[in-house]
C-alpha cells in the first residue's frame, strides 16, 4: 500500500471498471479509457458505467476518456484490460506514447489466436525490448462485481523484475484487495487463460444435468491439463496450486457469475457459439482461447482432452453429449499419466 498516484486503465468493461473503483477508492487518480462514447459520458456525469457495471458508483477520482494519448500521459501505472484478441492493436496505437519506466499490467486473459502467443509475448512483440522489464500480469479469483463491492479478494501479480512486482503490489493492494507476487509470468498467464476453457466444459456438463461428481472430476482433470501445458512452457508447478491456478479455476467453474460457464450451459441447450456470442455484451474469453489453446497444445505435443472437446463443440459442430461421451470413453490409464 502506497501514497496516491496516477493510474491509467485501458478498457472500461466490468473488470476495468472494477479496477478503477478499487484504485479510485484507495485514493489514486484514475484515467479510465472506454471505447463507447456513452460510457465515457455516463461515468463523467453520473459516476456509473451503464453498460458493464451499472450498480457500482465510481469515486470522483475516476475520470473517463476516449483519448489514448490522455490515457498514457503522466501515469505511474497502466493497467491493460481490453479483450485479449484486441490487445495487439491497442498496444500499437499506445506504443509511441508510453514511457519506458511505466509498469504495464496485463489484466486480460487469453492466448492470441493468430500467433498462439501469450499476452506478455504480445506485449514484447508490440512494444519491443525497451518495455520488457516493466511488464506484469495480474490474475487470480476476482469477479469484478465483488471487487467493486469491497469484498475480500486475493490475487497474484507476476513480473519478470521483482522491483516492478513490488511497485505494482504496493500501488494496487488495499485491506480488501490482497496482492501476492511471483516471477512465474508464463504460469500465471496459462492458468488465467485455460481456466476459462475448462469453465465452458463445466457449464456444458451442468447444462446436461450432471451433478457434483462430474463437476469435481472436470475441475481436477482440467487442472491437470492446464498444468501439463504450463510446465511444457517453463512454468513452475506450484503456480498451478495457487491463486492463478486452482484458485481462479474453482471460481470460474462454480459460480453463475462466470460468463464462460454460462456459455457452456447455453451450448448444452443446443445453441451455436456464434449465436451465444451475439447475445452477450461482454466477451467470454474461453471461446477464442479454446481454439488457440487447442492449436498450441498440438504445436507443443501436449494432450489436452477437455480443451480439445470444447474446441470441437465450439468450432466443429460436435454436440455436447458427444463431447462428454468422448471424454468418458478415453483409454484407461494411471492418474498421473498424461
Amino acid at each position: 500500500m502506497t501514497t496516491a498516484t496516477n493510474i491509467g486503465i485501458l478498457g472500461a468493461g466490468s473488470w476495468g471498471t472494477a479496477l478503477a473503483h478499487l484504485a479510485g477508492t484507495a485514493g489514486h487518480q484514475v484515467t479510465l479509457w472506454a471505447y463507447e462514447p456513452e460510457v465515457v459520458a455516463s461515468i463523467n456525469a453520473t459516476r456509473r458505467n451503464p453498460l458493464y457495471l451499472p450498480d457500482s458508483v465510481l469515486p470522483t477520482s475516476v475520470r473517463a476518456t476516449a483519448d489514448l494519448e490522455e490515457l498514457a500521459r503522466d501515469q505511474a501505472l497502466l493497467l491493460c484490460v481490453v479483450p485479449a484478441q484486441l490487445l495487439r492493436g491497442y498496444l500499437g496505437a499506445l506504443a509511441p506514447r508510453l514511457d519506458t519506466t511505466t509498469p504495464l499490467v496485463i489484466c486480460s486473459k487469453g492466448i492470441e489466436r493468430k500467433t498462439l502467443a501469450t499476452l506478455d509475448q504480445v506485449f514484447d512483440a508490440a512494444l519491443g525490448d525497451a518495455h520488457r522489464r516493466q511488464i506484469a500480469v495480474l490474475s487470480g479469483p476476482s469477479f469484478a462485481a465483488e471487487v467493486a463491492a469491497g469484498m475480500p479478494t486475493n490475487v497474484t501479480l507476476a513480473a519478470r523484475d521483482p522491483s516492478v512486482a513490488r511497485r505494482v503490489q504496493t500501488t494496487l493492494a488495499t485491506r480488501a484487495f490482497r496482492v501476492y507476487t511471483t516471477d512465474d509470468v508464463v504460469g500465471v498467464e496459462i492458468g488465467g487463460a485455460l481456466k476459462n476453457v475448462i469453465a465452458i466444459a463445466i457449464g456444458a456438463a451442468d447444462g446436461l444435468g450432471f451433478g457434483h461428481n462430474t463437476r469435481a472430476g472436470i475441475i481436477t482433470r482440467g487442472l491437470a491439463e492446464i498444468t501439463r501445458l504450463a510446465l511444457s512452457m517453463g512454468a513452475k508447478p506450484e503456480t498451478m496450486l495457487g491463486l492463478a491456478g486452482v484458485g481462479d479455476l474453482i471460481l470460474t467453474c462454480t459460480s453463475d457469475l462466470s460468463r464462460n460457464r454460462q456459455v457452456g450451459k447455453l451450448l448444452a441447450e443446443g445453441r451455436s457459439a456464434p449465436e451465444i456470442q451475439r447475445q452477450m455484451r461482454m466477451v467470454a474469453e474461453g471461446v477464442p482461447t479454446a481454439e488457440s489453446a487447442h492449436q498450441l497444445a498440438i504445436a507443443r505435443g501436449v494432450e489436452l482432452p477437455i480443451t480439445e472437446q470444447v474446441f470441437r463443440v465450439l468450432y466443429e459442430g460436435q454436440s455436447v453429449p458427444a463431447a462428454m461421451a468422448a471424454l468418458q470413453d478415453r483409454a484407461l490409464k494411471d492418474e498421473w499419466q498424461a
